[in-house]
């Protein structure tokens, strides 16, 4: 179960200690999922605009709409027939200005694939892979930032 309290954010360059205070939002219809959008921020975030209707800034979990299980055997060869992935996705929205008074949606859009039968038959390393990128993501928070600024990898 996903349940998300406010966030430290990770360094960037520009922002001191930055924090968001987030609220429970409704996700987009058909959505099977929880959402969250930016009610307040604080540290040293000059120019970040919080939530408004017309200036996004939410985080959605969307869960899988029909979870699928392990997958069928062959009755000759005992190999799986068919191995369908569970996928879960976060979707984070920030409106942004392109042009002066006009804003658009940037958005990081994380998709997370698990073939069905593995949260059964090896969990471990369904959480070591998402310690891993998480840690991974965190670490590279800033280099990453300054990268889709500047376009320099």
């Amino acid at each position: 179960m996903i349940t998300l309290s406010n966030v430290t954010g990770a360094a960037q360059t520009g922002l001191t200690s930055p924090t968001y205070d987030v609220t429970a939002d409704t996700p987009p219809q058909g959505v099977r999922g929880k959402q969250y959008y930016v009610s307040a921020k604080g540290g040293t975030q000059a120019g970040v605009e919080v939530h408004s209707v017309g200036n996004s800034f939410t985080i959605t979990f969307e869960s899988p709409s029909a979870p699928k299980g392990q997958p069928g055997r062959s009755a000759s060869t005992g190999q799986p027939i068919s191995i369908p992935r569970n996928t879960t996705r976060i979707l984070v929205r920030k409106g942004v200005e392109v042009v002066p008074d006009y804003r658009y949606n940037a958005e990081i859009d994380i998709k997370v694939n698990v073939p069905a039968g593995a949260e059964v038959q090896d969990p471990e390393s369904v959480r070591a892979m998402l310690s891993f990128a998480i840690g991974a993501l965190a670490q590279i928070s800033s280099g990453l930032g300054d990268t889709l600024i500047t376009g320099s990898p």
